[in-house]
C-alpha cells in the first residue's frame, strides 16, 4: 500500500438538499476522527446509529457510521463514511468537524486516485468509475460499469501475456542462439503474431464502440431558414425545445439538446438559418451557426422537400461546410408532397452533385418532422455515420486515450510482422516490447505522474 501523508475528507454526494449525504473521510486518522466525532468506539464494517457532535459535544445531527479498515475499503486505507441528513448546513459542519480533528479537503478524484495507487483497481477500472457518474445513456452506464468490474482490463491482461509468451520465446533465441527453441520457428512465430493482431483488432473495435458511447457525438442541424430545422431538433428529442413559427429567421441563436439516440448519446445543435441578411442579431446567429458547424461532428443538411431551388440549397449549404464533415441530406416536409415520401421529379433532375470530399459518402434521407415519417431511418444512419454499433451488448467504456494506444500496439505489431518476414528478430522483440508497453498505459503499469494528474483532476469532488 502506497503511505500518504494526509487524511482527506469530502462531501460524496452531490450539492444540494436531499434525504440522506455522504460524508467520505480516508486516511491514518479515520480512527481517531471516527472516536471523537460519534463519541463511541465503531465496529469494523457495521452499520452503527449513532450522534455527530461537535467539539463542544453538542449534537451536529443524527445518522449512520460506517467505518471500513484498511485494506479492505475503496482506497485501501482506513475509510469512514458518515451518511447524515442531506442538509449542505450539516454536512459542511461535519466537514469542518472532521477538518479540526486533522484532515484535510480531498482533491477532485482523490479517494479514486488512492484506490489506485494502493492496488485496488487499475487505472482502466479507475476511471470507470467516473464513467459511470457521468454516463449520459443506460448503454453507457452499463459500458462502465463492465469496464468498472474489470472486463476491459481482463482483455488487456490477455492481450499482455501472449505478447509476454511471443517476447520469452523470441529473447530466449537471441540470448542462446545454440539453443533449439521451436516455437520461435518463423512459421509458428508468424500465427501466433497473426493470432494476437486479430485479437487486438477485436479488442480495438470494441473500444471504439465504448469512446463512442463515453464521449457521444455532436450533431449540428444546418439550412436555409424554415426548412425545418427546429421542428427536427423537437421530434429527435421528443420535446418542444425550440420555438416553431411559419416565420422565416425564428431561430436566432444556437439550441442545444442531449439526447438518448438508440443508446448513444448525442448532442443536437439547431441553429439559425444560413443566409445573407442585414439584421444585427441573426448575423451574430449565423456567426455561431458557422462556429458550431467547425465543431460537429456531423452534420445534418437540412432542406425543404418542396423546394424547387432545393437543389441550390444544398450546393450553397455544402459550400458552408467543411470537407472533412461528415454528413446526412435530409429533404424535411415529405408530408407535403403529392405522394408521402417521394421527391418532385423535377428536384430530381435539376439536383447537381454535391461537392464534398471524395471519400465521403451522402446519404439523402426524406423525413416529416410533422408526421415522424422517416425519423427511425434517419436515426439508424446517424449512426451508421458515426461507426456506431447499435448492438452494444459486451461493450465496455473507453476513451480516447484508450483507442489511441490499441491503435500503437496494433501499429507496432505490423512492424513486428515485417522484422519477422525479414529475420530481423531484435527488432522483432523490440516491437513486441513496445507493443506490450502501450497496452500497459491503458491499465496503468506504464504511466506518468502527469497524465494521472490529468485524469484524475476531471473527477468530482468526494470520489
Amino acid at each position: 500500500m502506497q503511505p500518504t501523508a494526509h487524511t482527506i475528507v469530502a462531501v460524496a454526494t452531490p450539492s444540494g438538499r436531499g434525504g440522506v449525504g455522504i460524508v467520505r473521510v480516508s486516511g491514518s486518522l479515520v480512527a481517531k476522527i471516527a472516536s471523537a466525532l460519534c463519541a463511541r468506539a465503531l465496529t469494523p464494517r457495521l452499520a452503527t446509529h449513532t450522534q455527530f457532535f461537535d467539539s463542544d459535544r453538542n449534537p451536529l445531527d443524527d445518522g449512520i457510521a460506517l467505518h471500513f479498515k484498511a485494506p479492505a475499503s475503496f482506497t485501501g486505507e482506513d475509510v469512514l463514511e458518515l451518511h447524515a441528513h442531506g442538509s449542505p448546513m450539516v454536512l459542511q459542519a461535519i466537514v469542518r468537524r472532521c477538518v479540526a480533528l486533522g484532515a484535510i479537503h480531498a482533491e477532485p478524484g482523490e479517494f479514486t486516485k488512492r484506490a489506485y495507487l494502493n492496488g485496488k483497481l487499475d487505472l482502466a477500472q479507475a476511471e470507470a468509475v467516473a464513467d459511470v457518474i457521468d454516463a449520459a445513456t443506460e448503454s453507457a452506464a452499463r459500458a462502465a460499469v463492465r469496464s468498472l468490474t474489470g472486463e476491459f482490463s481482463k482483455r488487456i491482461t490477455e492481450l499482455q501475456e501472449t505478447l509476454i509468451r511471443l517476447r520469452m520465446f523470441v529473447e530466449a533465441t537471441l540470448d542462446f542462439p545454440e539453443e533449439d527453441v521451436e516455437f520461435i520457428e518463423k512459421e509458428r512465430a508468424s500465427g501466433q503474431l497473426a493470432m494476437t493482431r486479430a485479437a487486438l483488432e477485436s479488442v480495438l473495435a470494441q473500444a471504439a464502440q465504448g469512446q463512442l458511447l463515453h464521449d457521444g457525438i455532436r450533431i449540428v442541424l444546418a439550412g436555409a431558414p424554415n426548412v425545418g430545422k427546429s421542428s427536427l431538433l423537437n421530434a429527435l428529442a421528443g420535446e418542444d425545445l425550440a420555438i416553431v413559427t411559419p416565420i422565416a429567421g425564428t431561430t436566432r441563436d444556437t439550441v442545444r439538446s442531449r439526447i438518448s439516440l438508440n443508446g448513444l448519446p448525442v448532442e443536437i445543435i439547431d441553429t439559425a438559418g444560413l443566409r445573407t441578411t442585414d439584421d444585427a442579431v441573426e448575423k451574430i446567429g449565423i456567426e455561431r451557426t458557422r462556429a458550431a458547424i467547425r465543431d460537429a461532428d456531423l452534420a445534418l443538411m437540412i432542406v425543404d422537400a418542396t423546394a424547387l431551388d432545393a437543389a441550390q440549397s444544398l450546393a450553397e449549404l455544402s459550400a458552408e461546410l467543411p470537407d472533412s464533415l461528415r454528413r446526412i441530406v435530409v429533404k424535411n416536409k415529405s408530408d407535403l408532397l403529392p405522394d408521402v415520401g417521394a421527391v418532385p421529379p423535377r428536384l430530381l433532375a435539376e439536383q447537381p452533385p454535391i461537392a464534398v470530399e471524395p471519400l465521403l459518402q451522402v446519404e439523402e434521407i426524406t423525413v416529416s418532422a410533422k408526421t415522424g415519417a422517416g425519423l427511425d431511418t434517419l436515426r439508424s444512419a446517424i449512426a451508421a455515420a458515426v461507426g456506431f454499433d447499435q448492438v452494444t451488448e459486451g461493450t465496455f467504456s473507453a476513451r480516447e486515450r484508450h483507442v489511441n494506444a490499441l491503435k500503437r500496439a496494433l501499429s507496432h505489431i505490423d512492424s513486428a510482422q515485417q522484422h519477422l518476414t525479414h529475420i530481423a528478430l531484435e527488432l522483432f522483440a523490440e516491437e513486441l516490447r513496445l507493443s506490450h508497453e502501450a497496452l500497459g498505459e491503458i491499465t496503468g503499469e506504464f504511466t506518468a505522474d502527469d497524465l494521472l494528474g490529468e485524469i484524475f483532476s476531471r473527477f468530482c469532488i468526494g470520489k
